[in-house]
Parts: C-alpha cells; structure tokens; sequence
C-alpha cells in the first residue's frame, strides 16, 4: 500500500494544484490512486475526486480518533495502487502547541512518507536551511523530497537544485514553473467547487500535462511507501431485517458538500440516496427522507428562486412531515429568501428568517454541539455532546417566529452564537457541518428516524 503526503512549508504555497495535477498524472498512467485530505473541507476533495476518479476522503483529528483514520486510510486504499494525502495548511502547522494535530503528526500516525511543496519565488540559497530546519524539527517525520513551485525559469531552477544538492540530502522531485494556466478561480470560501465549473475538466488536463512534464513521477513514486497498515475494514450496520429508506439528495451546482464516508455510512444505515437537481427538476422524486448539504445557493440564488415548482414541492413535504435534514447552504435554501450585493430572491420558505450575505465569515472553523431536548433524531443517551465544523458568511435575520433549536452551541458560532439546529416539524437544518465518525454516527440515527417516519 504505497502512500504519499504532500505538505507545505506554509498555506498557499500551491500544494492542492500540485496534488490534483499528480492525481491526475498518475491515474493517466493506469494507476489507482486514492485520495485523502487533511481537516474539515469540500472543495479541495471535490478538485481531488475528480482529478483521480475515486472519492476523496477527510482525514480529521478533531473529528476521528487515531483508530478511524487509520481505518480510512487502509479501507478505501485497498484496491489502489497509492494513495495520496493532500495536507492543509503547513507542514507543522496545526491548533496544538505540540502539533499533535499537525500534518506531520498525520504522516507520523500512518507512517507516510512527505513529499514537501516549497514556494521559491524569491528564493535561492536560503532555501537549504528551510529544508534542513524542516528535516531536524521532527525526525519522526520523513520528508522524501521536495517539489520547487512557482519557479522563475530555467536558471532559477538550476540555482535552486545545486544549492539543495550541495547542502541536504533530499531529493528534488520536480520543479514547478511559474503558469498562470494552472491557476483555478477562487472566490469567498476558497477555489470554486468543481461541480460548479464546467471547464474543470480541461482545467484538470492541463495542470495534469504541466506537472507530468515537470515532476519526475518515477521518483515520486520511488518515495511512496510500502509499509502495510494494520487496519479494520468499515462494515455495514444495518440489520439485515430493517427495510431500505430513499432518502432525496440535492446534487448539483448550488449544494454539493457532502463527505463521501457520511454518504456510505448512509447507505451502509439502510439508505438509498435517490438524486435530484434543486436547480432543474419541477418535483421530489419519490422518497421518505431528504437531504440538502451545503454549497453555494448564494450564486445561483435566481436560479433557485426561478424554480418554483420544486420550492413549493419542498415546503409543501415538510410541511405535511416529511424528514429533512439541511446543512448550511442547505439550510439557506430553506429560509424566505437570500439577500446578497443589493439582490433579493426568493427561497423555499419553511423557515421564518431571511437570509443575508456578509462581507466578512460569520462562523468559522471547529464547533462543538450539545442537544437539547428538542432535538429530533433517536439516541442512545439524552444531550448528547459531539464536534463538528462551520464556515458561513450569512446570518440569519428577520426571524419572525421563535425558533426551537436541536443544539446548543459550546463553541462556534451557529446562528446566533448560542444555538443552531433549527427545527421544524420532522426538519432538522443547521449551520454546522456533522463528520458520520465514532463521536457521532449522525447518519445512522437520520435513517433510523426516517425509518421511524415512515412506519
């Protein structure tokens, strides 16, 4: 099971454009390659996903014990020729003084070699005591080489591998020129979801064709590791006795984030997840539950607003009781209407509040979450405690109607810095994003309740 992290020395040093364009190279020579990513985030997975032709899936460690991710890394690696773990942030960077949840912790824990993304512009000679500073930091962590980016020309290359060449024993891998062409339009929450460009393709191709031609991938793959992991595989829990649910899911340009392993953790629950297009189709297909994830209603607002016929199919089934569950941009959707720059559309209108876009997030990164009573869904125990993550720019306001809420909020933000969780009827629709792990099987617990529903 060859296995490769590709890191930073620090953010934005261009390591998700050099991971999508290695995934991609490598699955044009024939290869399997599994993708993973570090930390709470959609978009990045679904550039990845997309690259290698197999799910990208999250490695979190505020969310999953070192056991799952173990788990995760052997279970959907195991048909693949390597996987491939996108990091976040820098390579010792991390929320901990003690970088436990760092990606170098994460190549520690799976034993995973480092390939290092170095931004040299500007650089020369003091590119040797970055690396070796990064070397001798950690020696648990093996760093196997590095790939030069946003290189200046040919003689900055040569300068910069001589001097790397002289001074360290590691290895260059490859030497990225500076191209505008590999550069992917980014917007408030990051790059533009893949499911919302339509050129992303073609993108894909051509940062493909330029790291294929300036990253030796024999060597890369020289550097991957063989070691095996000792892991268990992720197996069904539903009773072979429960009746299958269809619970309706929004995938399309306005609502795509939704983790690949809450997804089978769905299916392995006793679902089938039935899509449907919020942006096209006229009605719900037939099903006993629906599911609307996050994504970016904001820029397809008129859109939404123009297909009536769905909104009203949508409010009128939650309405009559239908289970529902919503999350962020989902849950956006479902209020009266979206205001943003000066323009106003009209929404599905369940919920009694407007919603309006800011300039500046108005809840970001980890939450943690305790239910209230009023929380909808089966537990085995009362106020049950679990994390979760935000990043919105809306807010909610003109709340006409008090709301009842399913979570009171320990950290983050939520709705109002107190609450999140709104409920409605059999609907459940919050800001935060849930993770399907052992602090939380959320999944489960939705298909018990729309199981419930039905019967």
């Amino acid at each position: 099971m060859s296995r490769l992290l590709i890191s930073a020395a620090h953010k934005s040093s261009g390591k998700t454009t050099v991971s999508l364009g290695l995934c991609a190279a490598l699955a044009q020579r024939g290869l399997q390659v599994q993708p993973f990513k570090k930390g709470p985030d959609y978009i990045d997975p679904m550039w990845l996903s997309l690259a290698a032709g197999r799910a990208c899936h999250n490695l979190d460690f505020y969310c999953m014990s070192h056991e799952e991710i173990i788990n995760s890394v052997g279970h959907y690696s195991t048909d693949a020729d390597i996987a491939l773990i996108e990091g976040n942030k820098g390579l010792y960077d991390g929320l901990d003084l003690d970088g436990s949840n760092s990606n170098a912790a994460l190549a520690t824990l799976t034993q995973t070699p480092v390939i290092l993304v170095l931004d040299a512009r500007g650089m020369t000679r003091g590119i040797a005591p970055l690396i070796l500073g990064y070397q001798s930091f950690d020696p648990e962590v093996q760093i196997a080489g590095v790939i030069l980016n946003q290189l200046g020309g040919s003689r900055h290359e040569a300068k910069l591998r001589a001097v790397i060449e002289h001074y360290t024993d590691i290895r260059v891998i490859g030497g990225v020129h500076r191209d505008h062409s590999m550069e992917i339009v980014e917007r408030h929450l990051g790059l533009v979801p893949s499911n919302e460009d339509t050129s992303a393709i073609n993108k894909i191709r051509e940062i493909s064709n330029l790291i294929s031609n300036q990253v030796d991938l024999d060597l890369l793959l020289a550097s991957a590791s063989a070691e095996p992991l000792s892991f268990h595989a992720i197996q069904a829990d539903v009773p072979s006795h429960e009746t299958t649910v269809k619970i309706g899911i929004a995938r399309d340009a306005a609502f795509g984030f939704y983790y690949p392993d809450d997804l089978d953790a769905l299916t392995r629950a006793g679902a089938e997840l039935v899509p449907f297009n919020t942006l096209t189709d006229t009605k719900l297909p037939d099903i006993d539950g629906l599911f609307i994830g996050g994504g970016f209603p904001e820029s397809h607002m008129q859109s939404l607003a123009a297909n009536t016929s769905l909104k009203t199919a949508i409010r009128e089934a939650i309405e009559g009781g239908l289970p529902a569950y919503a999350e962020c941009g989902g849950m956006m959707y479902l209020t009266r209407r979206i205001s943003w720059n000066d323009r106003h559309s009209e929404m599905v209108g369940v919920i009694p509040a407007d919603t309006v876009m800011h300039a500046r997030p108005q809840g970001r990164g980890y939450v943690r979450l305790r239910e209230t009573p009023a929380a909808p869904w089966p537990a085995s125990q009362p106020q049950t405690e679990f994390v979760g993550h935000e990043f919105h720019y809306s807010g909610l306001e003109n709340i006409t109607e008090p709301l009842t809420c399913a979570y009171e909020v320990i950290r983050g933000h939520g709705i109002d810095g107190s609450n999140d969780g709104i409920v409605i009827n059999n609907l459940l629709a919050s800001y935060s994003h849930m993770r399907d792990t052992d602090q939380h099987h959320w999944a489960r617990r939705f298909v018990d309740f729309v199981r419930m529903a039905r019967s």
